[in-house]
């Protein structure tokens, strides 16, 4: 059976974090390492602003789509030419081209197959004739 630490929250329920190796709580709720909790809770509630900071300030939509992968991508690309000439700077720019035409393919196949769909969803001459409705429509026979 696996060990469970040996905090009761408010509402009765006990914490379902691993205790520590030789304890009988999990990290948080330790009271031996409750300045330690406290710092690294703290540490995190900076990093969750500065996340929101960020997105603001760079524009950033998240990386699930095309297009947010590319604001990032240009904001990479920005940053690595303002710094001085190396092997680090160009093994950025590198990375950040090869990206990039990746990225571009992958937009060029996104409208490709959004242009494909549009056809096949559009109502085919033939099928008002009682013909089978297909892409060859209107082709001689």
């Amino acid at each position: 059976m696996r060990r469970r630490c040996a905090f009761v929250m408010a509402d009765g329920q006990g914490c379902r974090a691993s205790p520590l190796r030789d304890g009988r709580h999990c990290f948080l709720h330790d009271p031996e390492r409750a300045a330690d909790a406290a710092e690294a809770r703290r540490l995190g509630g900076m990093r969750r602003r500065r996340e929101s900071t960020l997105e603001i300030a760079y524009e950033l939509a998240g990386l699930d789509s095309v297009d947010g992968i590319r604001r990032l991508l240009e904001i990479i690309v920005a940053d690595a030419l303002s710094l001085d000439n190396g092997i680090g700077r160009l093994r950025v720019l590198i990375a950040a081209v090869s990206t990039a035409a990746r990225l571009l393919d992958a937009g060029e196949l996104e409208a490709r197959i959004a242009a494909l769909e549009a056809i096949a969803t559009v109502p085919r001459r033939g099928a008002a004739l009682g013909r089978p409705a297909g892409l060859l429509d209107g082709a001689p026979e």
